[in-house]
């Protein structure tokens, strides 16, 4: 057995040398830093206690390091997956209360299994059926809503939390006349300190300097900002061994949300993962092994109190610009948390919540892809309903229901676009052997008793109908002179049983119209499929050729007056 393609700790570790560390040591430092305020603030988000961010800034960072494929992603707490947390959980519990917090925990554990085994059943390619679009919408919806949600801590005011941005803005809206002008002030300033020293540089850890500046104001000015709310006491010391609840009554419920977790946070891992893979040439990302590391880390961290994790954007850039090259990174990052947890807790007393608040709605607004809307627009008008319909529903109706509509929406355009993939026309290109679509080339060769068709998508039973009908309707536009189809099914790389007799029956069809029906560049998978059917007999072998050019000439041949010269040619411009 190849261990190091299942423990990929072992293909880098023993390549190890100092040169790397630096890199390594300077990045996970920076990354730990970030990560203190961070998983604090996510916490809050997802409606847990603060000391439960850094324990899921711990177990799963450290057991991603070990299995994880790329060496480079930061993984651990995350807004997108508190928000989640947040909007399923409270469904179920009341936030707050013991009962919400050991469900939390209990879905950390069902998200792993479920990334586990689709892991080990080798079902990466299911993120595939997600399209970027869908992803764009929800996550740019998510980041409003989790921003917004910040309101209530960083204008101090009495706000509800929801998963609905209009009953968000609403409640806002009634409060604003009892805004807190100081934690206002204290929150308003962290965001524009976090703006202006990413403007300057990116590597300044602007989050850990504003919740210094935050707690320095706290602890000295507290008679002047004594309405400001702060964190207060953060349990000191490691988190302890329990293996969560598995509470079977409520697995209805709760496997939903798990499966959200779990596709969500490999959408995440993936997309941070491939970018930063193609910055490097030194690795490369396994689906399949990112989802057994993510399960991983999500069970095991389960038994240690972590909610769910996964890979952060803005972590896992600060880690690559910052020079880190192999997961020791992620165990430095761990390292820092863990002498947080031991002995640095109580620094955090005095966080005013409002600088959480600052820090989370920095972060989460920059996920708003203002620019792919636009695009979208322009360039792709089906893509562009998708994002819009997710962001709405995402928005105005709930996290959950957004994802749902968003597969939903992207399995629909899936279908779609497979029943009915593009077929082209094909037109000789002057003195030479290529053959091209008469609508995006001038000046091509068309003879009048020769139709050349070119279906590209695989042939199957969503779209033999769609085949068979635009066939007809282009041998109808050509007309009585036809002779000959010639299908050129070099891009048809598979056919099924509902297709291979579609096409035993289009080419009995047509003989009856005295029309003959020629395949051109068929695949071994194709021709074998064929064969195995004996329709490859109703064909005939002698009307199957290698090119397009090789089909045209045998019936030149076998019609005396081929060299002939035909002037029809077609004007229309490129499209």
């Amino acid at each position: 057995m190849n261990f190091k393609k299942y423990i990929p700790i072992l293909e880098w570790l023993p390549k190890y040398s100092l040169d790397i560390f630096k890199g390594d040591l300077t990045a996970g430092l920076t990354v730990g830093i970030i990560m203190i305020p961070q998983g604090i603030a996510y916490a809050l988000i997802a409606g847990i206690p603060p000391i439960y961010g850094l324990y899921t800034a711990l177990v799963p960072q450290l057991v991603y390091a070990i299995f994880g494929s790329s060496r480079q992603v930061s993984t651990g707490p995350v807004a997108m997956d508190s928000l989640i947390v947040a909007a399923g959980v409270s469904t179920i519990a009341v936030v707050g209360t013991e009962n919400y917090l050991a469900i939390t925990i209990l879905i950390a554990l069902l998200t792993g299994a479920v990334q586990f085994l689709m892991g080990v059943f080798k079902m990466g390619f299911i993120v595939n059926f997600l399209s970027k679009p869908v992803i764009t919408g929800f996550t740019s919806a998510a980041a409003l809503i989790i921003g917004f949600n910040q309101f209530k801590n960083l204008l101090g005011i009495d706000v509800q939390r929801s998963n609905q941005f209009h009953k968000l803005t609403f409640d806002i809206w009634t409060e604003l006349d009892s805004i807190n002008w100081y934690a206002f002030l204290i929150g308003g300033i962290a965001i524009l300190i976090i703006k202006f020293l990413k403007k300057v540089n990116k590597r300044i850890p602007s989050a850990i300097l504003v919740v210094i500046i935050g707690i320095l104001i706290m602890k000295f000015g507290a008679s002047y900002f004594s309405t400001v709310e702060i964190v207060g006491d953060i349990p000191k010391g490691l988190p302890t061994f329990s293996v969560p609840d598995l509470k079977l009554d409520m697995l209805g419920e709760l496997l939903p949300i798990a499966f959200t977790l779990a596709m969500i946070g490999f959408l995440e891992m993936i997309s941070i993962g491939k970018s930063l893979e193609c910055k490097q040439n030194e690795y490369r990302i396994y689906p399949n092994q990112e989802l057994i590391a993510l399960g991983l880390g999500n069970m095991l961290g389960s038994l240690f109190n972590s909610y769910p994790s996964t890979a952060s954007f803005s972590r896992s850039a600060v880690n690559q610009e910052m020079g880190a090259r192999t997961g020791v990174a992620a165990l430095i990052s761990a390292g820092v948390v863990l002498i947080t947890l031991l002995f640095l807790t109580p620094l955090f007393y005095y966080l005013p919540k409002t600088v959480l608040a600052a820090i989370i709605i920095v972060a989460v607004f920059n996920l708003i892809k203002v620019s792919e809307f636009k695009h979208l627009w322009k360039s792709d008008k089906i893509d562009f309903v998708m994002l819009i319909v997710t962001f709405l529903m995402t928005l105005f109706v709930g996290i959950k229901e957004g994802i749902g509509v968003g597969v939903t929406l992207s399995l629909l355009v899936v279908i779609y676009r497979s029943s009915r993939p593009h077929m082209a026309i094909l037109g000789q290109v002057e003195n030479t052997q290529f053959y091209r679509n008469i609508h995006r080339f001038k000046n091509l060769k068309v003879d009048p008793r020769i139709l050349i068709v070119r279906f590209d998508a695989e042939l199957y039973f969503a779209n033999t109908t769609y085949f068979k009908e635009k066939l007809k309707k282009m041998v109808r536009e050509k007309g009585d002179q036809l002779e000959v189809i010639i299908l050129n099914a070099e891009t048809i790389s598979a056919v099924d049983s509902s297709a291979i007799e579609m096409l035993g029956e289009s080419v009995k069809f047509y003989a009856a119209k005295n029309i003959k029906l020629y395949f051109t560049n068929l695949k071994g998978p194709v021709r074998d499929a064929l064969h195995r059917s004996g329709i490859l007999d109703v064909i005939g072998k002698e009307n199957c050729f290698l090119s397009i050019h090789n089909a045209v000439e045998y019936f030149g041949k076998k019609n005396s007056d081929y060299h002939e010269k035909y002037d029809i040619y077609l004007n229309q411009s490129n499209t």
